[in-house]
């Protein structure tokens, strides 16, 4: 996720002068951030039961959320700005979700809050994301096409989810599930071509370096 030395991976790597005794954390960020989005997409397209949504907690916190954090922390010791404000983010976001879904909304329904003041109050968390998601793309534009396809996929993913809750229009909803399932495929393959063109030592996946 560098905008700086260019690696056999081809724009995932970090700078090689900084923490270079370190591996590229760039693969396992994406793939958490990958497997647990698509947990919780195909939930949202309805193509499984509601019920299981609490599956994504463990998602959530383990891999989403901590190994995504960790991955931003040793972004920062090899000197990636980009790397480590987004993947200390979002392993934030999944942390957070998890305490959103497993405390706050479970208390907001015991004290009788509405179900439209619910759906305002999750609206409003992931307009947050939205914002956040929408700049980050911005400054993705000078990194890789691979990974400005992933902030745009997940950017209309967020922006649908938002539009769902504060409109209570599952239409919306199911849209973001859909778009989140694409979003996690193209991080899927981000981390698939950063782990395999680290490992190959040559390119065989591009990620199409700007």
């Amino acid at each position: 996720m560098s905008t700086v030395t260019r690696q056999p991976d081809e724009g995932l790597s970090t700078p090689a002068g900084a923490g270079a005794h370190f591996a590229d954390p760039a693969p396992l960020g994406l793939a958490g951030f990958a497997a647990t989005t698509f947990f919780l997409s195909v939930i949202n397209t309805n193509m499984v039961g509601g019920a299981v949504e609490t599956g994504v907690l463990a998602f959530a916190f383990f891999y989403g959320g901590i190994a995504q954090l960790l991955a931003g922390m040793w972004e920062f010791a090899k000197g990636n700005t980009f790397g480590a404000l987004a993947f200390s983010s979002y392993g934030a976001f999944w942390l957070s979700f998890w305490y959103l879904l497993d405390h706050v909304v479970p208390g907001w329904v015991a004290a009788k809050v509405s179900a439209t003041d619910i759906n305002h109050g999750v609206g409003l968390y992931l307009l947050v994301w939205t914002i956040f998601t929408a700049y980050m793309l911005i400054v993705s534009t000078r990194t890789s096409g691979v990974l400005v396809a992933v902030f745009g996929a997940l950017t209309l993913t967020f922006l649908a989810l938002t539009i769902g809750k504060f409109g209570g229009v599952t239409g919306w909803v199911k849209l973001g599930g859909w778009l989140g399932i694409l979003t996690a495929l193209i991080a899927w393959y981000a981390s698939l071509a950063g782990v395999m063109n680290a490992t190959a030592k040559r390119v065989v996946f591009p990620t199409f370096p700007r």
